[in-house]
C-alpha cells in the first residue's frame, strides 16, 4: 500500500476503533433504567458505576502514555481493543451488583488508550492539517454513542442488555485482529514540515528528561487544567441525560430516540466544524485554535442554560435548543489534540496526551456519582445546568489564557525541529558515499 493511501487506511481504522469502542463505552447510558431495575439500586449507587470505570481510566492512562512512546503504538492499540472485548465480557457475565461494579469498573483500562491513536495519526498528517484531521476522527465518538443508543434500544428487549454487551465486546476483538495485522507504525515526528525530504530520520523516542520538560510548558500546563473541568459535561451528558428525558421531560422510547438521534448528529457535525474553523484560525495567528475552543466554550454554556429553562410541553422548541447546544459543544475537541502536539516534541506527545487525558479523567471522575447525589436531593436537570454550565464558564477562562501564552510555546517548538532537521542533514551528507 504507498504511503499517502495508507495514511488514509489507518484514519479510517482509527475512525474504527472509536466508534465501535465509544458504541461500548457510552451505550451503558441508554441501559442505565434495566440495569437500575435489574439490580435494585438508584441513582447515587449508578453514580458509582459510572464513575468507577472513569477513575480506573484516569489511572491507567499515565501507563499507556508512556507504553506509546516507548513502544509501537499500532500493537497497542491493538491490545487495548482485546482489552475492550475481554472486560466487557466479563461485565455482562457478572449477576450481582458488586460484581458488576468491579468489572464494569475494569473496563476502564482499555478507555485511556487513545493517547497512541492521535498520536499515530498526528505522525500521518502535518500541523496543518491536524484541527480537521482529530475533528473527523472525532466525528466517530458522537456517532459511536448514536450506535450504542440505536443498539440499545433496538436490542435491548429481544437479547436483555447482557447481550448488547457480548456483541460490541465481540467487536473489540475482531478489530484488534484487524490492527495487528494491517496498521503501520509510522516514524516519530514523520510529518512534521521541518522533517519533510529528508533522505533520512533518526528514530526518535521517550525520554525522561524531556518528558519533566512537559511541566514547563506554559501552553500545556493550562491545558490540563481546562480538561480537568472541561470533561465534567460529558460526563454528566453521558450517563445521565437519557434518564433526564425519561423521568423529568416525561419522554417515551420513541421520544428519546428521535430527540437523540437529531442532537447527536448535529454534534457530529460540531467537531469537523470546530477542526476546520480551528485550523482556518490557526493559519491567521498562533492563537486561532484555542479563540475558535473559547467561543465555542462561552456559547455552549449559554445555549445549554437556556435549552434547559424550556417548558416540559414545548418539545420542539427543546429539541431545535437542544440542537443548537449540540453544534457548539464540541468545538474545543479537535483543536486540544492539535495545540498539545503543536507545542510539543513527538516522542512525548502520547505521555502529553495522556498527561492531559489523566487530568481530564480525575477531574471528572467524580461527575456521574455528583450529578447523582444532586439528583436525589434536587433534580437531574439542575444537576445537569448546574455542573456544565459552571464548568464550561471556567473553561473559557483557561482557553482564553492558553491562548495568550501559545505563541511562545509553538515557536519554542518550531526552532527545536528545524535544530533537528540541520542535525539530520548533517548525518546525511555525512553518511553520503564519496566520489
Amino acid at each position: 500500500m504507498q504511503p499517502n493511501r495508507h495514511r488514509w487506511f489507518v484514519l479510517a481504522a482509527m475512525f474504527s476503533f472509536i466508534l465501535l469502542h465509544q458504541a461500548d463505552k457510552l451505550l451503558i447510558g441508554p441501559l442505565t433504567t434495566p440495569i437500575m431495575e435489574e439490580f435494585g439500586i438508584n441513582e447515587a449507587q449508578m453514580g458509582v458505576v459510572f464513575s468507577g470505570a472513569i477513575v480506573v481510566g484516569a489511572i491507567f492512562y499515565p501507563l499507556w502514555g508512556y507504553l506509546y512512546d516507548r513502544f509501537a503504538r499500532a500493537k497497542l492499540l491493538s491490545l487495548a481493543a482485546l482489552l475492550w472485548g475481554a472486560t466487557t465480557g466479563l461485565s455482562a457475565i457478572m449477576r450481582t451488583f458488586p460484581g458488576f461494579l468491579v468489572t464494569r469498573a475494569s473496563t476502564g483500562i482499555d478507555d485511556s488508550s487513545y493517547p497512541g491513536l492521535y498520536s499515530l495519526v498526528a505522525d500521518y498528517f502535518p500541523p496543518r492539517l491536524r484541527g480537521r484531521v482529530n475533528g473527523l476522527l472525532e466525528v466517530a465518538m458522537p456517532l459511536g454513542y448514536l450506535a450504542g443508543m440505536v443498539l440499545a434500544l433496538v436490542l435491548v428487549s429481544a437479547v436483555g442488555w447482557r447481550g448488547v454487551f457480548y456483541l460490541t465486546g465481540s467487536l473489540g476483538i475482531i478489530l484488534a485482529a484487524a490492527i495487528f495485522i494491517w496498521v503501520k507504525e509510522p516514524k516519530r515526528g514523520a510529518s512534521e514540515p521541518e522533517l519533510q525530504g529528508l533522505a533520512q530520520m533518526g528514530d526518535y523516542r521517550f525520554s525522561w528528561r524531556i518528558a519533566r520538560g512537559l511541566l514547563r510548558n506554559r501552553s500545556l500546563l493550562l491545558l490540563i487544567g481546562n480538561g480537568f473541568f472541561g470533561v465534567f459535561l460529558w460526563q454528566v451528558i453521558t450517563f445521565w441525560f437519557f434518564r433526564y428525558l425519561e423521568t423529568e421531560r416525561g419522554y417515551d422510547s420513541n421520544q428519546v430516540l428521535l430527540t437523540m438521534v437529531l442532537a447527536v448528529l448535529v454534534l457530529a457535525a460540531g467537531y469537523p466544524v470546530g477542526g476546520v474553523l480551528g485550523d482556518w484560525a490557526f493559519r491567521r495567528t498562533p492563537r486561532g485554535r484555542m479563540l475558535v475552543s473559547a467561543a465555542g466554550a462561552i456559547t455552549g454554556a449559554v445555549l445549554l442554560a437556556i435549552t434547559l429553562h424550556v417548558p416540559t410541553g414545548e418539545t420542539l422548541l427543546f429539541g431545535l435548543m437542544l440542537c443548537l447546544t449540540a453544534l457548539f459543544m464540541p468545538f474545543a475537541a479537535p483543536n486540544v489534540p492539535s495545540t498539545v502536539y503543536d507545542v510539543t516534541l513527538p516522542e512525548v506527545r502520547s505521555t502529553a496526551y495522556a498527561v492531559l487525558s489523566f487530568g481530564e479523567q480525575i477531574g471528572s471522575s467524580t461527575a456521574p456519582a455528583l450529578a447523582g447525589l444532586i439528583a436525589v436531593r434536587f433534580s437531574l436537570g439542575n444537576a445537569i445546568l448546574y455542573i456544565c454550565t459552571g464548568t464550561w464558564l471556567i473553561c473559557f477562562i483557561f482557553l482564553l489564557l492558553t491562548a495568550h501564552y501559545v505563541p511562545q510555546d509553538i515557536a519554542a517548538l518550531r526552532q527545536q525541529m528545524a535544530q533537528r532537521a540541520e542535525i539530520e542533514r548533517a548525518r546525511g551528507q555525512e553518511a553520503a558515499p564519496t566520489g
